[in-house]
């Protein structure tokens, strides 16, 4: 049986319909209007992403979660080697003699820092962190191995998971164990350094929207909003449905602070002795959590199709009968050829339940193909982001597929770039951004003179935090709209999560 959008919306309701009659097919998710924050959890749960151990903060990442995640690996982790990065393995243990060496670095990580102070049944003789970030880690291996400008650059990547004692936790945006990579490079000249620092964030910009169909603004963080011990730390900022701000992903530029704390030098080409350069930069599993509020619906998840881990599902009608799951299988196997991700489900589950299921799950596109369709040649498409259904030929069927997973990803991103746009506005003062905030949420953009009592004010009058002095800057006035000094930047504001 096909059923088309409102009939498979009102299953994935539970209501009951002249068409479903039986039992309720896919549990109910809570409205984003009615409650963005239990929608989410819901979708989080429903589509099978991940779930919740027993212990707080620490959650498991289920099969579906984690193939996502897979499928960011693998795209970011080739472009980290195009661009000549090695990845290595690192301990998860950090001595607590270590972790002092870097001063700035320690005392912003010392209230989410987990100890091991036992080794089996005997007290260890020193604290070991387990890793928040491991800078100090790859500072000490770095001194061991860095002695020649001919060892330089040193381009290091690490896949890990960190912990980070957190006080509040949310499926993929906090957690107190989660998933991420982190870069560590070290250069000969802080020029090289520099760049290396905006190479990398662009290539987070770019997967991020040519990928994750989200749009970003990429920018500078204040010196209050900086990474621990960076110098400069440079942001991707994206916006959600409910217009609050993602930090999707971060770039420092560590200077030679680190190099001196850990006496980490070279022998120059004038045969001098020199401190290298260093940067870090990194994304996690928070992606996953931004994805969900960029794309999803009140009909669950809804994946952009580069990052799925199922980009076609096959959903056989009336598939009893002689043939059809024959041929069902036959286009499953040339779609695959042709380097598709694509399931057949042939259970013996309803249409109906299986429109809900995979609609929940955020798959792309849905491929029917029943007996009348197999004497035309031909098949239905349907697309997860509008709903819209067509009859396609068989013959071409992969470049038929190709081209619509292009334009959904092409109208995710739109759609995405529109609500940024929509929902980022300029203020002249402090009172029309608080003002415009309680309103509509979103990102205000105003000028800034620089001063971070301004930023402590912007906080606590308006309620908002700086979210970057985006790269590609503009001149909104010559003065500081929260204390009427110069204005030396124009600055985005936002609630984030």
């Amino acid at each position: 049986m096909v059923f088309d959008t409102l009939t498979r919306k009102y299953i994935c309701k539970g209501l009951k319909t002249d068409m479903a009659q039986d039992k309720k097919q896919v549990e109910q998710i809570t409205d984003m209007e009615v409650d963005f924050a239990q929608w989410y959890t819901d979708v989080c749960k429903k589509a099978e992403l991940i779930d919740y151990s027993s212990i707080k903060g620490m959650f498991i990442y289920r099969p579906y979660g984690y193939a996502i995640w897979e499928n960011i690996q693998k795209e970011l982790d080739a472009r980290f080697k195009a661009t000549g990065h090695e990845n290595v393995s690192l301990p998860m243990l950090i001595p607590e003699s270590l972790l002092q060496k870097e001063k700035d670095h320690v005392e912003g990580f010392a209230p989410e820092c987990a100890w091991v102070t036992m080794g089996g049944s005997e007290k260890l003789e020193e604290r070991y962190c387990i890793r928040p970030t491991s800078e100090t880690l790859f500072c000490e291996h770095y001194k061991n191995i860095i002695h020649s400008w001919r060892d330089l650059p040193k381009l290091y990547n690490q896949w890990c998971s960190v912990l980070r004692w957190e006080k509040t936790s949310r499926p993929f945006l906090r957690h107190r164990e989660f998933l991420w990579q982190e870069g560590h490079t070290m250069h000969a000249t802080e020029e090289e350094a520099r760049e290396e620092t905006k190479r990398m964030l662009n290539i987070y910009a770019d997967f991020l929207e040519n990928v994750l169909a989200m749009p970003v603004v990429k920018g500078r963080k204040t010196d209050k909003e900086k990474f621990n011990g960076a110098e400069e730390t440079y942001t991707v900022e994206c916006m959600m449905h409910d217009k609050k701000a993602l930090q999707a992903g971060t770039s420092h530029y560590f200077g030679d602070g680190f190099a001196k704390a850990f006496d980490i030098t070279f022998t120059g080409k004038d045969n001098q002795l020199h401190h290298p350069h260093q940067t870090s930069w990194g994304v996690s599993t928070r992606m996953i959590g931004g994805l969900i509020m960029t794309h999803g619906d009140n009909n669950g998840l809804v994946l952009p199709p580069r990052i799925a881990p199922i980009q076609v599902i096959i959903i056989p009608v009336a598939q009893h009968k002689p043939g059809v799951i024959e041929a069902n299988q036959a286009v499953m196997d040339r779609l695959i050829k042709a380097g598709f991700r694509v399931k057949m489900d042939d259970s013996d589950q309803s249409a109906g339940w299986k429109f809900a299921e995979y609609e929940m799950k955020g798959v792309p596109l849905r491929l029917e193909l029943g007996p009348k369709d197999i004497e035309k040649n031909q098949c239905v498409l349907a697309r997860r982001d509008s709903g819209e259904k067509s009859f396609v030929s068989l013959d071409g069927i992969e470049e038929t597929v190709a081209a619509m997973l292009d334009s959904i990803h092409d109208g995710l991103y739109a759609r995405a770039k529109k609500n940024l746009e929509d929902n980022t506005y300029a203020c002249s003062s402090l009172e029309e951004v608080r003002e415009k905030m309680q309103e509509r949420g979103g990102f205000a953009k105003t000028m800034w003179c620089g001063d971070e009592a301004c930023e402590i004010r912007m906080k606590e009058e308006a309620g908002v935090t700086s979210r970057c002095m985006p790269l590609e800057q503009e001149h909104l006035g010559d003065v500081c709209p929260i204390c009427g000094k110069p204005a030396k930047h124009m600055i985005y504001w936002g609630v984030a999560y």
